[in-house]
């Protein structure tokens, strides 16, 4: 990509949309191109074919998505699958009538077989059921990348997929109903804390393992494989370790200073028991991620006390 190359970030308001646009802004890349909500609904297919008819991008870093937390996908399976099918679907075709140079397409560690072999290579995929609670979700994530694997296998479309693990970081919801779950851990331990509360209650018997990762983290290496990766196959990122939700809870309590009980509500649901993903494909590139869990607990917990006192 050249500096001057016209480059449309979709969903640049999310949390991983804005880490890229910062990235970008950061080195030096001048041509950027950004729309609202309000005035490009990217499930519409006709205000997306006029976008793309006015703007013609060199480049699409595709960020844009309906996402959420374990009990946002539960309560919406329709919303998840309906609104993530439209928004891709949309911007790929427009993608490929405009011939532009390459896009990205973002994925998710979602997207492997609930009882995926540990951890999960990138050949898992479609290789056994899905965890049941974040299935539309995963779906439409698939449909995504196997509909630009056919772009380019019949047009010669050249895009990149990565798959990353959990993401936490700046532009992350504080939300319970919408926020991932470190962000809402951090969100249950300070409020604690705020409020006096001797006891925190938090869903799942705690075992179920996820790996984090810092969305800056995750934005170099979207602009890395964006010039350095021509392959069409699908690629994780991540740190290739993980954590118990107990562990990560402890950890965080810790370092709010949390000195009550933590009690576990197993009448809920773990999710998929363990995601860690195989990172030896991006390792082989030289790439590796530099925002260590510990450091990034800590940018959270900062992070989210000064948004409650707004």
């Amino acid at each position: 990509m050249n500096k001057s190359d016209l480059i449309f970030v979709a969903g640049h308001c999310g949390m991983v949309g804005s880490a890229i646009l910062r990235l970008l802004k950061a080195e030096g890349f001048n041509n950027l191109l950004t729309v609202e909500k309000k005035q490009l609904d990217l499930r519409d297919s006709l205000q997306v074919e006029n976008f793309f008819a006015k703007n013609k991008p060199d480049y699409v870093f595709l960020a844009a998505a309906k996402v959420g937390g374990i009990q946002a996908n539960i309560k919406d399976p329709v919303g998840f699958l309906n609104d993530n099918l439209l928004i891709q679907n949309n911007i790929i075709n427009q993608c490929h009538k405009y011939r532009i140079k390459k896009i990205l397409y973002l994925g998710s560690s979602c997207i492997y077989p609930k009882d995926c072999p540990q951890p999960m290579k990138e050949e898992y995929l479609m290789t056994g059921p899905l965890e049941t609670t974040n299935e539309g979700y995963a779906l439409a994530k698939i449909t995504g990348f196997k509909l630009l694997k056919y772009y380019n296998m019949q047009y010669g479309m050249s895009f990149v997929s990565p798959m990353p693990c959990n993401l936490y970081g700046p532009g992350d919801s504080f939300d319970l109903q919408k926020s991932h779950v470190l962000s809402a851990l951090v969100k249950r331990f300070v409020d604690a804390i705020d409020e006096s509360k001797d006891e925190v209650i938090l869903f799942g018997s705690g075992i179920a393992r996820r790996e984090f990762m810092h969305v800056d983290d995750l934005a170099d290496a979207c602009l890395f494989l964006m010039q350095e990766y021509d392959d069409t196959d699908l690629i994780n990122i991540g740190w290739g370790k993980d954590i118990s939700i107990k562990e990560l809870a402890y950890l965080i309590a810790q370092k709010t200073n949390y000195k009550g009980i933590i009690s576990f509500d197993t009448s809920k649901p773990d999710g998929m028991l363990r995601k860690c993903l195989d990172i030896s494909k991006i390792n082989l590139l030289g790439y590796r991620p530099k925002i260590t869990l510990d450091e990034g607990i800590s940018q959270m917990i900062q992070m989210y006390k000064k948004i409650r006192q707004l």
